[in-house]
Order: structure tokens, then sequence, then C-alpha cells
């Protein structure tokens, strides 16, 4: 079978073994488990993937050795896997995975030793590298079958997603519970909003907002956001100017630029910003940092200096602030607006937004409109 065919097999497989494992050995499923529930850090999971899709696929090589820089005949390049068959997979099957590949990952990134139990990967939580490690030699010495692994790791990751599934379909049946009752305020939708910027990495959060603000009230203004760059995404990859670009409703013209800051804006900030706009065709009108950090005077009067030599307005905006004048502002759009970010935030990869985040909101949302 050809590795696409392998995982598709694999999965079929273990659809219909949800409730049985592949492997004997509790600690072993244990690890398996710890690794596949790991919020904070998932890229041992694609890692693991593509190993295993890689020793299956090809019996002589030593899984322990997923780079072509080490030394050997029976090296391979678990990137080429990772990104060639196992990216397109999780993708199509929405498995609880990065959508990035992991060998670009800090603890994965230019290794050219073997990867054997005593090599000390730099990330946390520490015990997610030494599992794969760990499993990584028992398939070499032949300790655990790779088939059974694969089969494993795709029942766990099966069963997560249908948690998942489980539990946001119950959140959202709550909140249409809740239907029929006033509408909340907009400083009510404010404090939602600060509510969840508060949780954990949610730096992903001011870019749906200002998207969620442009979608509600299109028909209004006659501009459109370009469709939105993935959170990861360098502007170099893409070619972007900003994280959300405007542009007038019947032209595809960029006319404003938003860039997204969970730090404070610098001087540097606005020099690198008024270069990637003098690389694009026609000038934009304005270029706005939205921040979630301390606004600083002198680089706010930096900003206003700069319009009569540039011709581009360039403003620093604190986050809810923005929000909250939107709101204000076209006050009787705050429901479309709450509503087109809850579905932003649904539809966002859990690698940027991640299951955690988007059930957070759900629950703030129903407390708030119960409340």
């Amino acid at each position: 079978m050809k590795p696409n065919e392998i995982l598709e097999t694999f999965l079929n497989v273990a659809n219909k073994s949800l409730a049985i494992s592949f492997l004997p050995d509790p600690k072993v499923q244990g690890e398996i488990e710890f690794i596949c529930r790991c919020n904070t850090n998932k890229a041992p999971i694609r890692f693991l993937l593509a190993c295993l899709l890689a020793k299956i696929d090809r019996p002589e090589i030593d899984i322990r050795k997923p780079y072509t820089e080490i030394q050997g005949g029976d090296t391979y390049s678990g990137r080429a896997y990772d990104e060639g068959f196992v990216e397109s997979f999780v993708a199509k099957h929405k498995l609880p995975c990065n959508s990035t590949t992991a060998f670009l990952t800090p603890a994965f990134r230019n290794i050219d030793r073997l990867l054997t139990t005593d090599l000390v990967m730099v990330g946390k939580p520490r015990a997610v590298y030494t599992y794969t490690l760990g499993l990584l030699d028992a398939v070499h010495q032949n300790r655990i079958d790779a088939e059974a692994l694969l089969k494993e790791f795709l029942r766990y990751l099966l069963i997560i997603k249908a948690e998942n599934e489980g539990r946001m379909k119950q959140l959202i049946a709550d909140l249409k519970q809740t239907s029929d009752v006033l509408p909340l305020s907009s400083e009510q939708i404010v404090t939602l909003l600060h509510q969840h910027l508060n949780c954990k990495n949610s730096s992903r959060l001011p870019v749906l907002i200002v998207a969620a603000a442009y979608s509600a009230v299109e028909m209004l203004i006659g501009e459109k956001t370009r469709p939105l760059y993935a959170h990861n995404a360098a502007d170099k990859q893409t070619g972007s100017v900003g994280d959300i670009e405007v542009t007038l409703k019947n032209d595809e013209k960029v006319v404003s630029c938003y860039e997204m800051k969970d730090k404070r804006v610098t001087i540097n900030d606005i020099n690198h910003a008024l270069k990637k706009a003098s690389n694009l065709d026609e000038k934009i009108d304005n270029y706005i940092f939205i921040t979630t950090d301390v606004i600083e005077v002198e680089v706010v009067e930096y900003a206003k200096s700069l319009y009569e030599q540039t011709g581009i307005e360039i403003a620093i905006l604190d986050c809810l602030g923005f929000a909250r004048h939107f709101l204000h502002f076209f006050h009787r759009c705050r429901i479309n607006f709450l509503d087109n970010y809850q579905d932003l935030v649904m539809k966002e990869p859990n690698s940027s937004v991640g299951q955690p985040l988007k059930e957070a909101f759900l629950i703030l949302r129903k407390q708030a409109e119960s409340n």
C-alpha cells in the first residue's frame, strides 16, 4: 500500500475498534493517551505519526533516524512523510493535531543525531518527549509493532475528536436554550471579550474580533476583509502586509491593514510596517495596530508624525477599546458581531484557537446570557 492508503486503512480499522486497544501494555497505552491529550504541546503527535508511517512504508529504515543529516543508509526524511501524507490526512479527518509540520517546531528542528532515549529535547512538558523517544526505541527494539502503535494513536485521536465534538454540541445546544432572553448589551459583550482574551493561548483572538466586526457591517460600510491567513504564517511567506487586509467591497485594492500585537507597539514595529506597505503596488490609506498591551504616548506621537511624509495614517488602538467603540457605534449589529465572532472562533484550527479556548467562549457566553 502507498503511505496515504496505509493511513486511510488504519483509520478505518481504528474506528471499528474504539473500545479495544491494539496494545496490551497499560503503561504504553497511558503514554500514548498522555501524548494525544497534551493540549499545550501537540507536535509529538504528528512527529510520531510520520515516523511510524515511514517505518511501515519502508521496514528497512531505523525509525530513530528521521533526518537525512544523520549518517547511515537507514535514514529517512520524517518531514517528507509529515508534509507529504500526514498533513493532508489529519486535515481531511479533522483529527486533533497541529495543522503544521512537527519538524519545524523547536524541539524537532535541525537534529543530526540518533534519537535515543538519553537525548534531552527542549520543550514542555518534558514527559511528552520522554515518551516519544521511548516509543521510537521500543519500535526499534521490536518490543512494539509499528502498525499496532500507529493504529493505537489513531484510535486515541478518534476518541478525543468524538469527545471534543460531543462537548461542543452540548455547549452550543445549551446556548440555544438562552436564545429567547434579552440580547447582551454592548458593554456585556465587551466584558465577555475581555474574559475570553484573559484565557490562556488567546493571541489569535484580536484578529478574530476585528474580522468579526467587519463581517457584521460589511453591507453597511462597503468594505470587506480578505480571507484570514494562518495564525503562524509569516508575512514573507504569504506576501501579506498585515494580519487583516481590508478592501472595498467591489475592489481588490487593499485600503486598510490591521496588525495585532500581544505586546507593546514600538517605533521599530511602525517602521517595519511602512516598509511592508511600500512594497504594495498601490498606497494604502490606513495601517492600524491593535494591541492588548499598554500604548506609549511617544510611539503614538511618532505614528502621527508620519502622515505628511507617507500619506498613510497610522493608528495604535487598544483591542477592547476598538471593540467597545465599534459595538456602540453599530449598536444594532452587536449580536451579529457576536455570532460572527463565535463562528470564527469555532472554525479556527486547534493549532491557533485550541479546544479549551473554544469551549471557554461558549461557557462564558452562556453564563453572560443566563445572567
